[in-house]
């Protein structure tokens, strides 16, 4: 990863528990690190810039309405977010995952490809991938904690996408799930404070079963 916003200088990194925030599509890292100040400050935060170019901001890989891609570039790009991940685990107590729009395919692929990697993810306005191949992947030793916000109305995920988000999620995670009327795509306040409350209990208070 070219680009990562740290929320703590290098010196104050090691034994915190690390969370690797990943953007939507067509914005870059800093809409994450807006999100440094609502969050619980006993972790660590990284936002990463994705690799491809969209226009002026960044992507993880191609994308459109109807959530089409090329699973080879999702497979590779996910490859490079864990191998940066793992050259930074050994300084920290834990990692887990957040992603935004595209930023939460991203989270749940990296999920799927990787369960015992990771102690918690949150998903926030975004979608899981519909793919065969990752669905051989879906068997997993104990269900992760997962937080997953949106808003109802939110017309930037198509319908079918959410349902399938929905019932992959039910199916898979330890789910927590909330709801934001008005929020839109995008991400709110009180959303942070649901978010920080997940990530107190089931991180910093030990509620997940490993990391």
């Amino acid at each position: 990863m070219e680009t990562v916003v740290w929320s703590k200088p290098e010196g104050q990194r090691a034994g915190t528990p690390l969370l690797v925030m990943m953007h939507g599509y067509g914005t870059d890292e800093s809409r994450m690190v807006r999100l440094f100040e609502y969050l619980p400050p006993e972790f660590t935060f990284a936002a990463l810039r994705a690799p491809k170019p969209i226009g002026d901001h960044y992507g993880w890989f191609l994308l459109d309405y109807f959530l089409a891609n090329d699973f080879a570039d999702v497979i590779s790009v996910t490859g490079a977010v864990h191998g940066w991940i793992n050259s930074v685990r050994g300084q920290h107590t834990s990692v887990s995952l957040m992603g935004y729009s595209q930023g939460m395919a991203m989270a749940t692929t990296l999920l799927r490809l990787h369960p015992r990697d990771y102690a918690a993810v949150v998903g926030l306005s975004g979608f899981v991938l519909d793919n065969d191949l990752l669905a051989l992947t879906d068997e997993f030793e104990t269900r992760p904690p997962f937080f997953w916000g949106r808003d109802k109305a939110d017309l930037v995920i198509n319908e079918d996408a959410t349902a399938y988000t929905g019932e992959w999620l039910e199916a898979h995670t330890l789910l927590t799930a909330r709801t934001y009327p008005g929020m839109g795509h995008a991400m709110s306040k009180a959303e942070m404070a649901d978010v920080g409350a997940f990530l107190r209990h089931y991180v910093l208070r030990g509620g997940a079963a490993g990391n």
